[in-house]
């Protein structure tokens, strides 16, 4: 099966060189300004409104450009990023455990296994001291020690406690402090805001972006809007999957459509599962539940000893239990990275020892920490998220352990940037979950918020203030032909969407397409396996285009619509990533290839061929070509990843 094409290798051109502790200091000092009075005459599209899109054109506005600002939910703030619980990294040392800038940039790249960029890398690190003092200045309710010092919990993949936490909704808590910083900018009218708004094309004119075709979801109005440059801030893809913990309107349109404008989409076979959800119940279900990877502080993981035992947890005994992380990793125990978790607990299920209705599942077990700090303290530390999973099974987590399994969560590949954030295409920028940056091929916890906020905060309104400055541009309108044609396309899809007429939903299709990709793209990936899974997708898509039913008409809301655009991409993405999946024939991070493991079951890099990112471009058919660029470590040397 000859399934993609190799072209010349691509290059980070902007990454600067020298001491990695003083690269961020000097590329911002060197890169151009535009003044104040400028910046009145520049236009930003910003597309997303979680936490990298929302602090983005809340900064960018402040700073004195004209910021559109569009996303798909009702409020700014029903952004994705409300979701998360844990908390989020930042190297501030408050607990005098030994952390620093430079420990949370090695963890970090050894959490990646390797497979991320240490300039970038080494920028996020540094930036993270400044994203606590940002937040805590906007009221961010950050949990506090008895002295009144912000408090710190651990979180997998690190010896220190560096993570700040609101309780189990840090998200949350981040989130309406951009959005409040973001709604300031809408009240003085220098954020135009634009809900309910999908965008469905990117326009590129004389080969830079230069806008974007969006449909109004409530009237079905067409739009071009035009700005002096992009960015996209639209998340991860993770719905591929159908089932993950993603909000269902999550996808993966905007990223795709830039993708097939030329934008290169890099890694997209690095997604993370997170193993700390609750398990899969029935057909019925159509999305997972998080449970935060801080309950990992105080909760112990464990399966009984022996297959098939089906007794109550209590009625188990502590000698009759497996507590299986601490005995595998000793060094981390229950806090080693996602997944590494993920793994041992899919090994110990497919070993018969699983617990639950369908032996999918393992115990995250309280009962010592209760016993040891009080019902009281645990409630403080994480009573909305027993809460929760009381609501949504029945069970009381104090009372009995949690039930949790592996799920698909976040997705480490996005479109290709360099250090600037920018894409292949001039002008658009890709920052936060919807680029693939800074978290190589597994991303630690607590770093999502981490590299959202740093990334609209504080790096992308110093990198484009330079390309703006660097490229003045004449003002392009809607009727541009390149335009006028990104927006014939649109109208042309919508059609095509609607006339097939066909006899099946669009979630049985979306449905299928998850099963597929979880079977053979999943926790465990073989070449047999992916070859069959590209087969059955090309073959699914040929059927979505045939029998696919879109009722009502385009004139208005339609749900089922703006489905269907959204599966229509996931196809095309889902074969990439197989083909990427395919093609990397080495174990590393969220990528396990069952060919290459060490006998001892772990993954099994090859940094002699696959130290490399591997960009996509779209070729217009079912062959795209892999660029790869390829990655220098030269402050954290690659070894066997251990958390023994």
């Amino acid at each position: 099966m000859d399934l993609y094409t190799e072209g010349d290798p691509i290059a980070d051109t902007r990454a600067p060189d020298g001491p990695v502790e003083t690269r961020w200091d000097r590329h911002r000092f060197e890169m151009k300004l535009v003044n104040p009075a400028n910046r009145r005459k520049l236009t930003v599209i910003v597309v997303g409104t979680g936490l990298a899109g929302g602090s983005a054109a809340a900064t960018l506005a402040e700073q004195g450009y004209h910021v559109k600002s569009y996303c798909y939910q009702d409020s700014p703030r029903r952004a994705h990023s409300i979701a998360a619980q844990g908390g989020i990294n930042a190297a501030k040392n408050y607990r005098n455990d030994g952390d620093s800038v430079h420990r949370l940039f090695y963890d970090t790249v050894k959490g990646g296994d390797f497979r991320s960029r240490e300039s970038n890398v080494h920028r996020l690190a540094e930036v993270s001291v400044n994203i606590i003092d940002q937040c805590v200045a906007q009221g961010v309710p950050f949990a506090r020690e008895y002295g009144g010092l912000l408090d710190t919990r651990s979180f997998g993949g690190a010896q220190v406690q560096r993570t700040f936490y609101a309780r189990g909704q840090t998200g949350q808590q981040l989130l309406l402090g951009a959005y409040q910083a973001l709604e300031r900018q809408i009240g003085l009218g220098n954020v135009e805001m634009n809900a309910r708004h999908e965008m469905l094309e990117l326009v590129v004119v004389d080969d830079r972006a230069r806008g974007i075709v969006v449909r109004d979801m409530v009237t079905g109005e067409i739009s071009t809007e035009m700005a002096d440059a992009v960015v996209l801030a639209s998340g991860g893809y993770g719905n591929v999957f159908y089932l993950s913990t993603n909000a269902k309107g999550c996808n993966v349109t905007a990223a795709w459509r830039a993708h097939r404008k030329g934008a290169y989409f890099a890694n997209p076979c690095y997604t993370q599962i997170h193993p700390t959800c609750i398990p899969v119940s029935g057909d019925h279900q159509s999305k997972l539940t998080l449970m935060s990877e801080s309950l990992r502080n105080d909760g112990r993981v464990w399966v009984p000893k022996a297959k098939g035992d089906d007794r109550a947890p209590r009625d188990i005994p502590e000698d009759e239990r497996d507590y299986y992380l601490e005995r595998i990793y000793p060094s981390f125990g229950n806090l080693v990275p996602r997944d590494i978790a993920s793994r041992a607990a899919k090994n110990v299920c497919d070993e018969g020892r699983g617990v639950g209705p369908t032996g999918l599942g393992v115990y995250l077990d309280f009962a010592d920490a209760i016993d040891r700090l009080g019902r009281k303290a645990i409630e403080a530390k994480y009573g909305n998220l027993f809460e929760m999973y009381e609501r949504i099974t029945g069970e009381d987590p104090y009372e009995a352990p949690m039930r949790i399994y592996p799920a698909v969560h976040y997705t480490m590949g996005g479109l290709w940037v360099d250090y600037d954030l920018q894409s292949t295409i001039p002008g658009l920028f890709v920052i936060g979950e919807a680029n693939f940056s800074d978290h190589g091929a597994n991303r630690l916890g607590a770093s999502a918020l981490m590299q959202g906020l740093a990334d609209g905060y504080f790096v992308l309104p110093n990198t484009l203030a330079n390309y703006l400055a660097s490229n003045p541009l004449e003002k392009v309108e809607p009727s541009h032909p390149q335009a006028v044609a990104a927006r014939r396309d649109v109208e042309e899809r919508i059609a095509r969407l609607l006339a097939v007429n066909g006899d099946r939903t669009v979630d049985s299709f979306h449905r299928r397409l998850g099963q597929i990709m979880w079977e053979h793209c999943g926790m465990e990936r073989t070449d047999a396996g992916l070859r069959k899974a590209i087969d059955e997708i090309r073959a699914l898509r040929e059927e979505f285009w045939q029998r696919v039913r879109v009722p009502g008409d385009g004139e208005g809301l339609n749900q089922s619509l703006e489905k269907a655009g959204r599966v229509a991409d996931f196809f095309e993405l889902a074969e990439l990533m197989c083909v990427d999946a395919l093609h990397r024939e080495e174990s590393c991070g969220g990528h396990f290839r069952g060919e290459y493991q060490t006998p001892d079951g772990e993954a099994q890099r090859d940094d002699e061929r696959f130290a490399y990112v591997a960009a996509w471009e779209y070729a217009g058919g079912d062959r795209p070509v892999l660029h790869k660029e390829d990655l220098k470590f030269e402050y954290v040397h690659p070894t066997q990843r251990s958390y023994k």
